[in-house]
């Protein structure tokens, strides 16, 4: 064990600390208006895993010298924030959007239901699993800007934005098993225990789907009687219908950034071209998310450095569990690390069991939705939702509490179907 491993670890643990802390700093920026930017940075749960991968390149230097800390932060792999941003970006824009809406709303005035809520259960189960087509970062952001207006606003109890949350995150993180390429966790195993989508949807997928559908169905029932129909803004009345050629093209390039979302030079250069289109039909655009996607990236490439310390310790504890051992302590392990670097050390054991593969990465999909690092699209989540919250910031605790019961749900589906 080298000193380096033994820092990385403990800056690691101050990372999770500073996370669950997040919302603390919030409260004193109010109090202390003099140091409110400072306190508001700190606050920033996107920006807490960024800050902390500095400290621990500033410490490789200090200890191992600079090349070995520029050496390290090139021996990484940024695909996964790199097109988590890209994602994001693309699909927040007004045509994409606007279309999914559309299709929503006309499916939701079919219902035998309050259309309201019958767009809320689109949100919390539909969306969620069209990640396992169109990735679990897209669905993650389509849903969250779905459900902004309806549950994500002034008036609705506390208590249920954070069950609505919870729900969320933990749908999107099992919505995406129905294939192959769409989940993180399931990305980092499939090429190497060979893993299709068949095989992912006959063991994983249909157990995923009847989780999602008792999760969103019962946030649904408890949410029904807070619904309302969100206020239309005038920017929305006075905005240019979207031709459907543009709206064509905007679903090509989300399309095309998908397929080639294992290629950072395509997809990047891709998203170039889809800025420039943008900015030539700006009138049939709204702003875009570009701010928070480079926070949701600045956090997954901050949890990439400070995780790739953390295998000296994380590996044995996995290669020790019996199977059913494993799936809860994936699960556990998962709330506090990352469910994709997670698999990626169980993808690393020589031998494993066919029984401890499944395990694994049922239980890493499981516990997705209990923090905001347990799931690479849960940041996106957060950083578009959180503004609904009080002080406008998720709590950890709140999070924690809220993802309990549709994690247990998920549990049981995985460990009894």
């Amino acid at each position: 064990m080298q000193t380096i491993q033994i820092v990385g670890a403990v800056l690691f643990g101050l990372a999770l600390l500073h996370t669950f802390a997040a919302k603390s700093f919030e409260v004193l920026a109010q109090r202390h208006p003099r140091h409110a930017g400072l306190f508001h940075l700190l606050g920033e749960v996107e920006v807490v895993f960024g800050f902390w991968a500095f400290v621990l390149m500033a410490s490789i230097a200090f200890l191992n010298g600079g090349q070995a800390a520029i050496a390290y932060a090139e021996s990484r792999q940024y695909t996964e924030p790199l097109f988590v941003f890209v994602v994001m970006v693309v699909a927040a824009s007004r045509p994409v959007m606007d279309i999914v809406q559309r299709v929503l709303l006309g499916l939701a005035k079919l219902m035998p239901v309050a259309t309201e809520l019958a767009l809320v259960w689109f949100g919390l189960a539909l969306v969620p699993l069209t990640g396992s087509l169109i990735t679990e970062p897209a669905a993650m952001t389509l849903a969250a800007l779905m459900l902004a207006p309806l549950i994500f606003r002034d008036g609705m109890p506390e208590w249920l934005k954070y069950a609505a949350l919870g729900v969320l995150f933990v749908n999107v993180s099992i919505g995406g098993l129905l294939t192959a390429y769409a989940a993180p966790p399931v990305l980092m195993v499939a090429g190497t225990w060979n893993w299709d989508s068949a095989y992912m949807a006959q063991h994983f997928g249909w157990k995923a789907a009847v989780a999602v559908v008792i999760n969103a169905t019962a946030a649904s029932f408890a949410l029904r009687k807070h619904l309302r129909a969100p206020a239309a803004s005038a920017a929305a009345d006075t905005a240019p219908a979207v031709p459907l050629t543009v709206t064509l093209i905007h679903l090509g390039f989300l399309a095309a950034v998908v397929v080639l979302g294992h290629h950072p030079v395509l997809f990047l250069g891709l998203f170039m071209l889809f800025l420039g289109f943008t900015s030539a039909y700006q009138r049939y655009q709204s702003p875009l998310i570009i701010k928070e996607g480079l926070l949701v990236g600045f956090f997954l490439a901050g949890l990439v450095v400070l995780g790739g310390m953390q295998q000296w310790w994380l590996q044995p504890i996995v290669e020790s569990l019996s199977p059913l051992a494993l799936f809860f302590g994936a699960m556990s392990l998962t709330a506090v690390t990352d469910n994709a670097a997670l698999t990626y050390l169980g993808s690393l054991i020589s031998g494993i069991s066919a029984q401890s593969q499944y395990m694994l990465v049922a239980g890493a999909v499981t516990g997705g939705g209990l923090t905001v690092i347990a799931n690479a699209p849960n940041p996106a989540g957060a950083a578009l939702l959180r503004r609904g919250f009080q002080d406008q910031s998720i709590g950890t605790l709140g999070l924690l509490a809220g993802a309990l019961a549709p994690t247990a749900v998920a549990a049981l589906a995985f460990l009894l179907l």
